[in-house]
């Protein structure tokens, strides 16, 4: 039907429309986008997808991928030194690496959201004592901090979780104080005060918005962080122990049969590789987006 406005009207894209379409822009991000679906989606039917258990023994011993000569198609990435298809256990593993990497991020976000905010939006000696104890906590390495933890509970995959998510709070109060700190001294914050404002529409439509980036670099961190941790804690022998499939402990397992069947080493390795970049890109392109979009 005709319009009878002879003035065609324009819709203005909002915030998030114009940092989806910057984000759509990002190949590199899109395909870390993709990437990342894949993995999730392998993470949460992986008890479906995975053609074997991970603690059967099911062919020949250090049985080379298929690709190699002696390889054979049904053991895809060939099989460890005890005859388990190490494809099965790769697929399993990625929920006791990827899945629970993202849990424990998430769960220390909100944690370190909400003292963040809380500790930014305050002044005076409260504020400055978090600070530096802050700083004291943020000057300890995370996987430090996370085995201290475990030599006081004990090695196991519970044990380590909690670790894990214990160091990795500290790091988003304090990116998150910082943030909000600084926000609230800008002087379009005064303005908006003097103007009647409360401090929750500050926070909801003028703090929150302008911080998402903060929010997003230190969410990109602690995912990935969370991956190298509880690998390294495996690989140590500190985390999951022998046999189960999580990468770290997989790696640790067969560390002495590098030179006998490089398989077994490498192909755990390349999948904590690639679940630690494919975070990265897409937290790169999201801090991208959301800074286009804001501009």
């Amino acid at each position: 039907m005709l319009s009878s406005n002879i003035y065609q009207e324009q819709k203005i894209p909002t915030q998030w429309e114009r940092a989806w379409q910057n984000f759509r822009a990002n190949s590199l991000a899109m395909f870390g986008l993709w990437c990342l679906f894949f993995l999730l989606l392998i993470t949460l039917l992986a008890q479906w997808l995975a053609p074997y258990t991970p603690f059967q023994q099911v062919g020949e011993l250090l049985m080379p991928p298929s690709w190699d000569l002696h390889g054979r198609v049904e053991y895809f990435f060939g099989t460890d030194d005890l005859g388990r298809d190490i494809l099965s256990r790769l697929i399993l593993g990625s929920q006791l690496t990827f899945g629970y990497a993202l849990l424990i991020a998430f769960a220390s976000s909100v944690i370190g959201i909400l003292i963040g905010v809380t500790a930014g939006m305050t002044r005076g000696f409260k504020s400055s004592i978090l600070n530096h104890l802050l700083d004291t906590v943020m000057s300890i390495p995370s996987l430090l901090l996370a085995i201290i933890v475990v030599a006081y509970l004990g090695p196991g995959e519970t044990n380590i979780l909690l670790a894990i998510w214990l160091a990795l709070i500290p790091r988003f109060i304090r990116a998150i104080y910082t943030a909000v700190h600084a926000e609230v001294e800008k002087d379009y914050i005064i303005a908006a005060r003097l103007d009647g404002a409360n401090s929750f529409y500050l926070l909801y439509n003028s703090i929150l918005p302008n911080i998402l980036t903060v929010i997003t670099n230190e969410m990109t961190r602690a995912i990935s962080i969370a991956i190298l941790d509880i690998t390294a804690l495996g690989f140590l022998g500190l985390g999951a122990q022998a046999p189960s499939p999580e990468w770290g402990a997989m790696l640790g397992d067969s560390i002495e049969l590098i030179y006998l069947a490089p398989w077994t080493v490498t192909l755990p390795g390349l999948a904590i590789t690639f679940s630690v970049l494919v975070i990265n890109l897409v937290g790169e392109g999201l801090r991208q987006a959301i800074n286009a979009g804001i501009d």
